[in-house]
């Protein structure tokens, strides 16, 4: 195809889309997509022939990068046999999946529900919860995603919650917000959240259902708990009579060097939600795992949930091949390696960008948090940013490494550095070097 045609093309694809489809999280005069023509391992390729690094996994989900042919072949093969037949039959990719999970996760956890996405899982989650303990509420975090549908976002403490006021976007009664393990720019220390989360559900009085946390804040921050930070929330949940559910959308599947971020933790959760990295999102698949004993519980008293495409045979054989992926090509072990190196790497950048308040994450799950003041730890970008229109320093930071062809994605004041599983040293190195450059746009902008 002529170059001409090629660019026609590309500008008729992305007027169609602009013109007929409704953008997520955005007002739509701010909706302006780049078409994506191709790809190549951990790079997408635009209309315009621009290849670009994606150090971010998109939105911490393509683990697999984009040529696991394992998985696309597994999809091809069922498509063409059974593609599609309701839950209430059993296939192979359903059975062998649910068996494979359970090898998986960690400690007792063996039954699995499936849906189609993390918001979903969550809201399983909450209803298993829910029936298993007799209780209402979920309690989570301020600093937190679960989801976008209704629930899942009223447990979120993500800006979006709230986004369009309590009259437009009331919250689903029962969620209740704690303190986050964040130490970096808040007055209370980990160990003081967590007594504070003791006094409130000895507060709420025996009525949570569920304390839900994301092992590793994901879009909110990238906030990483102390080392006991997660046994004991679970002890505390427990002595409660609630359950502890890990929200391991974006942790799971070997980002952080584990298969499940709890692990890291020695942290067995009574319910843990995935998507993302499951299928490597080649996909739309989620699953919602319980224990042993919470299954059992299922035997005789009713599970009150139902999915046109729970077990989906397509989508499980896709994520049993992306489970055979990781091991066969060992992508949990370069996650692990890749990870000290990034991290090596991003502190480097700390110590040499005065806008670098800090570096967190595990594996290739990191994150870098701006400042305008390394003495007052003034955000550039406050939570609220997340739901307007305005353009933020991290917005030009994030711009500024597109132009040199890598791909950062940018939320709550907090650079996400999550890329796929597949990448080497030569991918680290790219990426920093351009990180490095677009740093100067928020070294400049500090306060003097």
């Amino acid at each position: 195809m002529r170059v001409a045609e090629q660019t026609a093309e590309k500008n008729d694809i992305e007027r169609l889309d602009r013109e007929y489809t409704l953008g997520t999280w955005s007002r739509q005069r701010d909706f302006d997509p780049t078409q994506i023509v191709d790809t190549d391992g951990p790079r997408i390729i635009t209309a315009d022939g621009d290849s670009i690094l994606d150090f971010s996994s998109q939105y911490v989900c393509t683990s697999l990068g984009y040529d696991a042919e394992r998985v696309c072949d597994a999809v091809n093969e069922q498509i063409r046999t059974v593609p599609y037949v309701n839950p209430g039959w059993a296939t192979e990719p359903r059975a062998r999946l649910s068996e494979k999970l359970a090898e998986i996760t960690p400690g007792s956890l063996k039954r699995t529900f499936y849906s189609t996405s993390g918001t979903e899982a969550n809201e399983v989650a909450f209803k298993i919860a829910r029936a298993y303990t007799g209780n209402h509420k979920i309690l989570s975090r301020y600093r937190s995603y679960h989801g976008a549908t209704a629930a899942s976002l009223s447990a979120s403490g993500d800006p979006r919650r709230v986004a369009e006021g309590p009259d437009v976007q009331p919250e689903v009664p029962g969620m209740v917000k704690g303190p986050d393990p964040y130490a970096y720019g808040s007055s209370l220390d980990p160990d003081k959240s967590l007594e504070y989360i003791d006094e409130m559900l000895a507060l709420e009085g025996g009525t949570v259902a569920g304390v839900l946390v994301e092992p590793l804040v994901g879009s909110n921050g990238v906030l990483t708990p102390p080392d006991d930070y997660l046994p004991r929330l679970k002890e505390i949940a427990h002595d409660h009579g609630a359950l502890l559910i890990c929200d391991e959308v974006m942790t799971g599947f070997g980002r952080t060097g584990e298969w499940f971020a709890s692990t890291l933790f020695e942290t067995e959760p009574d319910i843990i939600t995935m998507a993302k990295g499951l299928t490597g999102s080649y996909q739309p698949l989620a699953a919602t795992t319980v224990t042993e004993e919470i299954g059992k519980y299922f035997e005789s008293n009713l599970l009150n949930q139902g999915h046109t495409f729970s077990g989906h045979p397509t989508a499980c054989a896709a994520g049993l091949a992306a489970i055979e992926t990781y091991e066969q090509d060992e992508l949990i072990e370069n996650a692990r390696e890749m990870g000290q190196y990034l991290k090596s790497e991003l502190e480097s950048l700390a110590e040499r960008h005065p806008s670098v308040g800090e570096r967190r994450g595990i594996g290739l799950h990191q994150g870098l948090e701006l400042t305008r003041s390394t003495e007052e730890r003034v955000p550039f970008e406050e939570r609220s940013d997340k739901v307007s229109s305005n353009t933020t320093v991290l917005d030009d930071v994030g711009a500024h490494a597109l132009d040199n062809d890598v791909y950062f994605y940018t939320s709550v004041n907090t650079i996400v550095v999550t890329p796929p599983l597949t990448i080497g040293e030569d991918h680290v190195d790219e990426a920093v070097a351009a990180l490095d450059e677009a740093l100067d746009v928020s070294d400049d902008a500090m306060d003097s």
